[in-house]
């Protein structure tokens, strides 16, 4: 291997999750940034895979940081073991950085923060509650394309916040000084409750879009005939008590900008054609 690559190797980012939602702009802006991108996933070589723990030493050799996704998420069974067995592999890896995507309001999801924060590397914890994109990208999309968005969220509000924002984030905490020892708390620059979701999109694509507020139990009928795990319908009546129904300055204090509004992000989303019904 000759010099340049070998430096390369060891200048290596890992994303895990590197075609998700976040995962994939972060690869993306640090490739921009020409900085080396190791994309995490059970499609890529060396393979990653959080249900095989083999697989976390050959994905973390030779890597200096690690963007860190839990699929599903960090609040369901297992995680704290997953993120435990991972940080055990980081250290022993030589990774100097771990930036941690985890969610707000989750009590479940705190235990792994601690256990990224007690680790020894250089930490920062990302916490973010519903992204903007839950609407255009998996997840929502099928049901804004419908015209009917249908959760058990009653009349919560939210700080919905964009995922282009969390990229800048990560990457910003992944690349530069300052971040190590941080917890970013962030949110959009307002809250809005899902009707409001529901009218931004409406006027931004010219379609009507509504809400629908669903029971737990009619939610949870809903997620067996998708085949989905039923412990989103825990998940949700946890974080949409009101426990996130306010605003933060993590974006503001990360970036040193304005987090980016809805309003904005349903106009271009709506421009792209993503929200075409045909």
């Amino acid at each position: 291997m000759g010099e340049r690559a070998s430096r390369d190797r060891a200048n290596e980012v890992l994303v895990i999750g590197g075609t998700g939602k976040t995962g994939r702009r972060v690869a993306a802006r640090l490739g921009a940034r020409g900085v080396p991108v190791r994309i995490g996933s059970r499609s890529e070589t060396p393979r990653f895979d959080w249900n095989d723990h083999e697989t976390f030493a050959p994905v973390l050799d030779g890597v200096r940081a690690a963007y860190v996704t839990y699929i599903p998420d960090l609040g369901f069974p297992g995680a704290v073991a997953d993120i435990t067995r991972f940080c055990r592999a980081a250290v022993d890896a030589g990774v100097e950085r771990l930036v941690l995507l985890s969610g707000r309001g989750e009590e479940a999801a705190q235990e792994s923060e601690r256990v990224v924060q007690r680790c020894g590397l250089e930490w920062t914890i990302v916490r973010c509650s519903w992204f903007n994109q839950n609407f255009s990208e998996n997840f929502m999309l099928e049901a804004v394309l419908a015209g009917e968005i249908a959760l058990p969220a009653g009349d919560a509000v939210e700080p919905f916040v964009d995922a282009d924002d969390i990229a800048d984030v990560a990457v910003a905490a992944l690349t530069e000084p300052g971040h190590a020892g941080q917890v970013y708390e962030l949110s959009g620059p307002r809250l809005l409750g899902f009707h409001d979701i529901a009218a931004e999109i409406s006027k931004a694509t010219g379609r009507d879009v509504r809400y629908v507020p669903l029971s737990p139990p009619q939610y949870a009928a809903a997620l067996r005939e998708r085949g989905m795990s039923q412990h989103f319908v825990g998940l949700f009546g946890e974080v949409l008590d009101g426990r996130n129904a306010y605003l933060t300055d993590g974006v503001r204090r990360a970036l040193r900008r304005e987090p980016r509004d809805f309003t904005d992000f349903a106009h271009d989303t709506a421009a792209s054609g993503v929200w075409n019904a045909d």
